[in-house]
């Protein structure tokens, strides 16, 4: 198979994987009319239309369908090959990775992932992503970004996971809290005042468990992030609930203290999703690989 070959079927795993012409340019870093040409050769090699164009995107032909398989599985194996002898000089590199965290995440992780980027590739660049959940999976599969980190529901896709550790929610109150001393009941939670990051999944994870104990608490401040809402815990009454290993961090400086929650709630996994692409596995694998020795142990 000659490298144009080679590069025809790169082009239809791309197209097939991502549902776009364009999508598929922006991951395999060249031209849309580029992969245009690509997909006109491959109409003609193969002797089949091979995608329709739609409002929903690029729909694969039942021939696609059916070759997508073995193509996949074949450049794979191609890559696992090169791979095999070619290494991810991190030292060397001047890559930059696209990363999807929340603003907690950002708040918490980033800290640990630069300094270790600092110390093990220093020429590498690192983009932070604002995770939207509902097109993670678009991301990922187009390669707008190299990895993700969170507690997420994906659908479609063929993303990889994998845990970094297990977590519980924990209270962050002012240490100078005027009605809650060294314990939390559940009347003094019910009847505190709270404050809420409205995005937050782990708000509406509490809100459900209540709501199944037939109780409810007062909302007294509803924010869209975590950017500014520590200093307004330390300094007033109101009482946050979060991640258990984010409101000891917050807390270390002792302005605040953490406490249980006062009834029992799930833990959660926090993970790393990447969806390998044969284009660029190396520093993908290099990368990955990084985020979990850095965060698994945090």
């Amino acid at each position: 198979m000659t490298t144009t070959d080679l590069n025809l079927i790169r082009t239809f795993v791309a197209i097939y994987e991502t549902g776009s012409v364009s999508a598929a340019a922006k991951r395999l870093n060249i031209t849309q009319p580029s992969v245009s040409h690509s997909l006109s050769r491959l109409r003609d090699l193969l002797q089949d239309p091979l995608f329709t164009r739609t409002r929903e995107g690029m729909v694969p032909t039942f021939n696609a369908t059916q070759l997508f398989q073995a193509f996949k599985h074949a450049l794979d194996s191609i890559e696992t090959a090169i791979s095999a002898t070619r290494n991810f000089d991190a030292m060397q590199s001047t890559r930059c990775f696209r990363l999807a965290l929340s603003d907690l995440g950002e708040l918490y992780f980033l800290p640990f992932l630069v300094k270790e980027l600092q110390t093990s590739a220093p020429s590498v660049g690192l983009e932070i992503v604002q995770l939207e959940s509902e097109r993670i999976t678009e991301w990922l599969t187009t390669g707008s970004v190299d990895a993700a980190v969170g507690n997420l529901q994906l659908t479609g896709g063929q993303a990889r996971k994998r845990t970094l550790f297990t977590e519980t929610y924990s209270c962050l109150l002012s240490a100078a809290h005027p009605a809650i001393r060294e314990t939390l009941n559940l009347q003094e939670y019910v009847s505190a005042n709270h404050a809420v990051v409205a995005p937050f999944s782990g708000h509406h994870l509490v809100e459900d468990v209540m709501t199944e104990m037939g109780l409810s608490r007062r909302i007294a401040l509803r924010v869209p992030h975590f950017t500014n809402i520590v200093a307004v815990i330390a300094s007033t009454d109101l009482i946050l609930t979060l991640p258990t290993r984010v409101a000891r961090a917050f807390a270390s400086d002792g302005r605040m203290r953490t406490l249980p929650l006062p009834f029992p709630i799930s833990s959660f996994d926090v993970n790393l999703y990447w969806q390998p692409h044969t284009e660029d596995s190396a520093a993908q694998q290099w990368f990955c690989d990084t985020i979990t020795r850095t965060l698994s142990g945090v």
